[in-house]
């Protein structure tokens, strides 16, 4: 795998932090950094293009009025709920 250099400004606690971290897990500040920054990166994108997914089903007209989803809901919960009542 490739990789490339980046140069950041940590607060010396997290840096400190890291340091401990590291020597815990006998891996590297720069490694751990890395898979924390991919960990971020990676969940950050996932929301942002749940959202524009989301938005583009809205624009298409791919959606569920509000009521008709909270009715499904209830019945689900009702459901449930007659089914443990059923098990005792």
């Amino acid at each position: 795998m490739s990789s490339t250099t980046m140069t950041i400004r940590l607060p010396v606690e997290v840096h400190d932090k890291l340091g401990r971290l590291a020597q815990g897990t006998r891996r590297s500040r720069s490694f751990l950094a890395a898979e924390a920054l991919a960990a971020y990166v990676d969940r950050e994108l996932a929301i942002i293009e749940g959202i524009q997914q989301g938005l583009a089903d809205v624009a298409a007209g791919r959606v569920t009025p509000h009521d008709q989803v909270i009715a499904e809901l209830d019945a689900m919960i009702d459901e449930v709920e007659r089914t443990k009542a059923r098990r005792g």
